[in-house]
């Protein structure tokens, strides 16, 4: 089974379908030791694949449109946060004590981009001020585990290196390893909003569909960008005093509206929300939001015919399932980043393909709920999870042919246009299928400018 069969599988969609995708496979994209390149074509695959086959099923068309993946436009947009320019200038990815650090008896990465979690970490540290020098000298002393544990415990983020072994070995690794990719829920089978049939062109196969988009960083933003692209009305809802970091906002925020509300002064324009959506999409921890009544759960019964989609860093089991995560740390844990290091220090993957690959996932499992919704008219929860994308890196994804063509620059993959934060360049989407979008209709604004409403 190829890396795209399992991906179609895991979010529910016909084998005979696959046939409908091609590639053009590059050499030099997405280059590591593991198999980076499949793995992210697999997730771009399914998410286009499950766009076409929605697209067509509103549009009443007899084939399902043709699916075209190049890994150039998929290892550029996997790196979309590095391409982005505002005004010419770059971003920066991570901020100064986000970063490998060596300890009394190893490694440990931390990750402070957000101000809340570096004051945490320099909490947890007993370190008065932001000194990477101070901070360095003050991991030296202390096992990496036992960082990890008092970090964690101060609401901060650190995690000790483990090899691919080590994790296996752990208790978290264990309860991963017994969920699928993407796990599904259907909820009663109440009937939910009809979706209008499509015409013109370009196909959008989300046009009509509300989305609630509570996630922040990348994973989540990823599917939520594509599901925009997909002509979706996606309202992206933040905690006022919770800003995300603009460069971010920049990155994920095509095709997107930026609000603010309070979820507990601000409920009733919450429940507003809510019940004219048709899907919600969140990426907290889990059990974060549910003293919002935002439960999958209780959102089924208050919702019926709700596509609800749940991302999670470690996954919603397990000993570790309230930790907070990101892309990199769940590198670290899971023994990706002993793999792709040296005996002198460890690496790590050419993007951060386990927020990126999961993000298109994410996405294609939407559309397939969507596309089940039509025919049943029940509502879905799905979920995934980091540490399960990156099992499936590790451990389940076989490498795919050397490319015929090469991968020498990012140029024919990067679009460029003026928007309320400046003139930005970035990265086109790589969902890509016959007479479909090849941008957002509109640039990101600011952050948190929009009203609390649907359009």
């Amino acid at each position: 089974m190829t890396a795209l069969d399992l991906a179609w599988s895991s979010v529910g969609g016909d084998p005979a379908l696959i046939p409908h995708v091609s590639t053009v496979v590059r050499e030099g994209a997405l280059e590591a030791r593991l198999p980076v390149r499949e793995l992210a074509g697999a997730c771009v695959g399914a998410c286009a694949l499950a766009a076409a086959e929605l697209g067509a099923r509103r549009a009443g068309l007899t084939e399902v449109p043709g699916v075209r993946l190049d890994d150039g436009a998929i290892a550029t947009a996997f790196v979309s946060e590095r391409h982005l320019l505002v005004d010419g200038r770059a971003p920066v990815n991570f901020a100064p004590l986000s970063r490998f650090w060596r300890t009394a008896d190893g490694w440990v990465r931390t990750h402070a981009n957000y101000p809340h979690h570096r004051a945490r970490l320099l909490a947890a540290l007993k370190v008065a001020e932001e000194d990477p020098d101070a901070v360095g000298a003050a991991l030296a002393e202390r096992s990496a585990h036992e960082v990890e544990d008092a970090v964690y415990a101060a609401g901060g983020l650190a995690v000790a290196l483990r090899s691919p072994e080590e994790w296996a070995a752990h208790e978290q690794a264990a309860e991963v390893a017994r969920r699928p990719l993407v796990e599904h829920e259907q909820s009663a089978t109440a009937r939910a909003r009809a979706l209008p049939p499509l015409d013109g062109s370009p196909l959008l196969p989300a046009a009509g569909v509300r989305v609630l988009d509570l996630t922040r960083v990348i994973a989540g933003p990823v599917a939520t960008r594509t599901l925009a692209l997909l002509g979706a009305d996606v309202l992206r809802v933040d905690a006022p005093q919770l800003p995300e970091l603009p460069d971010q906002h920049a990155d994920t925020g095509f095709g997107k509206r930026s609000a603010t509300l309070d979820l507990a002064a601000d409920r009733r324009a919450f429940e507003d929300l809510l019940a004219a959506a048709d899907v919600v999409v969140t990426g907290y921890r889990p059990g974060a939001l549910d003293r919002f009544g935002l439960s999958a759960q209780a959102l089924a019964e208050r919702h019926p015919g709700l596509i609800v989609a749940q991302l999670s860093a470690w996954g919603s089991y397990g000993p570790w399932r309230e930790r907070r995560g990101f892309d990199s740390l769940v590198q670290v844990a899971t023994g990706i980043a002993a793999i792709e290091g040296t005996a002198e220090r460890p690496g790590a993957l050419p993007a951060q393909a386990l927020d990126h690959g999961t993000g298109y996932l994410l996405a294609a499992a939407v559309l397939r709920a969507l596309t089940e919704r039509q025919e049943e008219g029940a509502g879905r929860c799905v979920r995934l999870a980091l540490a399960r994308t990156a099992r499936w890196l590790v451990n389940e994804v076989a490498p795919g042919p050397r490319g015929d063509s090469p991968y020498d620059t990012p140029d024919a993959w990067l679009g460029e246009r003026d928007s309320g934060l400046g003139r930005l360049r970035y990265a086109l989407s790589p969902v890509a299928f016959v007479d479909g979008p090849v941008d957002w209709a509109r640039p990101p604004g600011v952050w948190g400018a929009d009203p609390a409403r649907w359009d």
